[in-house]
């Protein structure tokens, strides 16, 4: 614990909603809900106007539909997010040395280690400082909690959400504690907080009050202790800059079960190859291939297979993925597939005959234990969930909606060629999300508002305009071309 307040921490407020609305005009002040729009997709972030119907992340988008039925529901665009995130994370860096990365919108920052607070006074002016630049070069709000710790600071930008600030003064941690609820102190979710209530325990103070004995009773040692210091306020863990990632992997929850064993295999061959182009922008390389699949009846397998040395090679890892798919019983369908890279390293080893040798022994065919444990994906998931453990372990969170025309590409390599040639088969029709980026030949960049019967709404606008035109083109309009996000702040074509 510190003497002074110098421990910042920031959380950018309701981040991919509020990106959302900087870029597209005609959505701000209205209620935005970002997350897998399919009728298993659960919600991201939801602007502050959609709280107030009740919407939350990790709630299921169909509840979300029927709570606030007139909001804008959109797809993330994580390239967008990434972008905004590595401005701010730049101007972290220059208040200090010393930034731990929590996920694209959240960090915390030692202020004293790059010399720019050492009191009270000079904390706030640092935290009021770093808010007003983050809106000039962003256009976004962040909230900032600042104390001697890092699980006060942590309360202190919660409470001080949205777009606030809220500095604890060291000696007044236990006063401001006591009257908050149990779920404020971290680590605390929904099962802990419902066994303390049964105990007469909602309250930190109350909390406090029951001494360690008694929390060591209820909850175990490490627990107990754990919380008994919390409620205390006591807290040494240290800003760490560097948080190694773990693992990278990417995952897709689908809303129709999977029955189709080539449609299956085409997916992992899929999601392999987007795992790898993760790999190699983390710049890593792994030695341990690991593929996740949940079953019609939510029971969830996870089967490794470690290689001889690290690699980035798509057709490595699509290689281990299908071996590994082939020792598991899809039989009654699949509703969720992963595939995911561990043990990761920053090189890459270049025997590639050992690499084709594949797998060793320890690790193969490993249950994760959930079978049976119910869920639907992570709770910032679409349908595509991208997640690399570390400081990037929440980014990755919604990922990409399903690539069109996939069943017929994976079918079309099973008949192989010796399939008579017929007529030739129609395009695939082009597939619009709600919310993603496109460019007309003629009405230049705008977004899509919806489509279906072989139209596609779009409006024509960008960050800084006014409110955009609405426009309706058929799907295979050749003038219509999906496109980059445009940047929030800046030059823009």
């Amino acid at each position: 614990m510190r003497a002074a307040p110098t421990i910042l921490h920031l959380d950018m407020d309701a981040f991919y909603a509020s990106v959302e609305q900087a870029s597209k005009p005609s959505l701000r002040g209205k209620a935005v809900i970002v997350g897998g729009l399919g009728p298993r997709g659960v919600v991201a972030t939801a602007s502050y106007e959609a709280r107030r119907f009740g919407v939350h992340s990790a709630m299921p988008m169909g509840q979300a539909r029927r709570l606030c039925p007139n909001g804008a529901y959109l797809v993330p665009r994580f390239s967008l997010y990434r972008q905004v995130s590595d401005v701010v994370m730049a101007m972290l860096r220059e208040l200090s040395p010393l930034v731990e990365p929590l996920s694209l919108d959240e960090a915390f920052v030692d202020l004293e280690a790059g010399g720019v607070a050492f009191d009270s006074r000079s904390a706030r002016e640092a935290g009021e400082r770093l808010r007003a630049d983050i809106r000039a070069a962003t256009g976004l709000s962040g909230s900032v909690g600042l104390a001697g710790s890092k699980m006060l600071a942590k309360v202190a930008s919660e409470e001080a959400k949205p777009a606030g600030l809220l500095l604890i003064e060291p000696g007044t941690e236990r006063e401001l504690l006591a009257p908050m609820s149990v779920r404020t102190l971290p680590g605390v979710g929904p099962a802990t907080g419902e066994h303390l209530r049964r105990a007469g325990i909602t309250t930190v103070g109350e909390l406090a009050e029951a001494g360690e004995d008694e929390l060591v009773r209820m909850v175990g040692r490490s627990a107990g202790a754990g919380l008994y210091r919390m409620a205390l306020g006591l807290d040494d863990r240290r800003v760490v800059a560097e948080r190694d990632a773990k693992s990278v992997s990417v995952e897709d929850t689908f809303d129709v079960d999977l029955h189709d064993r080539v449609r299956i295999r085409g997916e992992v061959q899929r999601l392999a190859d987007r795992c790898v182009q993760r790999l190699r922008d983390s710049g890593h390389s792994g030695r341990t291939i690991v593929l996740k699949v949940r079953r019609y009846d939510f029971s969830t397998l996870t089967r490794s297979e470690t290689l001889r040395g690290p690699t980035d090679d798509p057709a490595v890892v699509r290689e281990a993925a299908g071996r590994l798919l082939e020792g598991v019983d899809t039989t009654g369908g699949v509703r969720l597939l992963g595939v995911g890279v561990s043990g990761l390293a920053d090189y890459t080893q270049e025997d590639l005959f050992a690499q084709s040798l594949a797998a060793e022994s320890d690790g193969t065919d490993r249950a994760d234990g959930s079978d049976g444990s119910g869920g639907t994906g992570r709770p910032d998931g679409t349908g595509g969930t991208d997640s690399a453990d570390g400081a990037d372990r929440t980014v990755g969170a919604v990922g990409e909606a399903l690539a069109g025309g996939a069943v017929e590409t994976a079918a079309e390599g099973a008949r192989g060629v010796a399939e008579p040639l017929g007529e030739p088969e129609p395009a695939p029709e082009r597939r619009w999300t709600a919310g993603s980026d496109v460019r007309h030949a003629v009405y230049g960049p705008g977004w899509v508002q919806g489509s279906g019967v072989g139209r596609v709404t779009v409006r024509f606008e960008q960050p800084g305009s006014e409110p955009g035109r609405v426009r309706t083109f058929r799907v295979d309009d050749p003038e219509l071309e999906p496109s980059d996000p445009l940047p929030l702040v800046g030059e823009r074509p």
